[in-house]
């Protein structure tokens, strides 16, 4: 079988026994069909003939190409993850990945906005547009819940109780949790859909939040909406959808929650994920102190 072939085999198994996202099998996709390349330029027609050289020669070149270490590592991970899948087929004896180091991480904090930032990016919204009401619902939304930009667009009316304040949500490898929806987001969420909807009693698979042909929104256009009320609220923060998700952590933290509680609803497998979280909000209260003290 041609590395081509096998690589759509591997994808297969991704997409169907481990439940992948679509985004996680397109970064593989892109990632795997990049090393082919390499492989096919290097002359190299089968992945079991790949040596450990081989393999230190082509993230040698991605670093001569300028991509971040972070880049890097998700390509290294893309081609362990099909080696691991090769060996466990059967399909090849070893991986040449075996004694590859994954580059050290460079440290970066997420980038948070503090309380009157998202105070004031929410009120950016257009008060006269079209889609006001549906974009002032998707921004409390993020803000109100920590979910993440491709877990919101996944939303469908029956995902919610508005009675009750939460949001059934699909996270990563198909995990499902509830999130919470304070009292802004269940209003706005509430008047987007009264105003501008139409739920028939059969709610199951219907979307949430439309775009203006009627159909499911997509990620790239709550980036666009985002976008938008940054530039009316001239904001020179370099602030995403996904800034929403890391403002709600650290407030959160802030404010006292238990590390275990902000991890169960950000959906984190592992809380040394969440503890990143626990820097920022020291940094914060550090250069709050550094500010405020007058013998800081």
């Amino acid at each position: 079988m041609n590395q081509e072939a096998l690589v759509e085999q591997f994808l297969r198994y991704m997409s169907v026994a481990k439940n992948a996202s679509v985004h996680t099998i397109n970064s593989y996709a892109n990632d795997l069909r990049q090393f082919a390349d390499y492989l096919q330029r290097q002359e190299i027609g089968e992945f079991a003939a790949v040596s450990y050289l081989n393999v230190r020669n082509y993230l040698a070149e991605l670093q001569g190409q300028d991509y971040a270490k972070r880049s890097v590592s998700r390509k290294l991970s893309s081609m362990r993850a099909l080696y691991a899948y090769l060996v466990r087929e059967g399909l090849i004896g070893t991986s040449p990945f075996t004694y590859i180091r994954t580059p050290k991480q460079e440290k970066k904090l997420p980038q948070f906005m503090y309380v009157e930032e998202v105070t004031q990016l929410l009120a950016a919204v257009d008060p006269d547009g079209p889609t006001r009401k549906r974009d002032a619902a998707i921004m409390e939304a993020l803000y109100s819940s920590g979910m993440r930009v491709g877990e919101l667009v996944q939303l469908d009316l029956n995902s919610l109780d508005l009675h009750s304040g939460i949001a059934l949500v699909l996270g990563k490898g198909g995990k499902e949790r509830y999130v919470p929806l304070g009292e802004p987001a269940v209003k706005a969420i509430t008047d987007y859909i009264e105003s501008e909807r139409n739920p028939s009693p059969e709610l199951k698979g219907r979307p949430v939040f439309l775009n203006t042909r009627g159909t499911r929104l997509s990620d790239r256009s709550v980036r666009r909406i985002v976008d938008k009320a940054l530039d009316a609220a001239a904001f020179s923060k370099n602030i995403s959808p996904h800034t929403f998700r890391h403002s709600f952590a650290t407030h959160m933290l802030e404010a006292g929650a238990d590390l275990r509680v902000v991890q169960e609803l950000l959906g984190h497998v592992n809380i040394s994920t969440t503890q990143i979280y626990t820097h920022v909000t020291r940094d914060h209260l550090q250069s709050v102190y550094n500010r405020a003290h007058p013998r800081a």
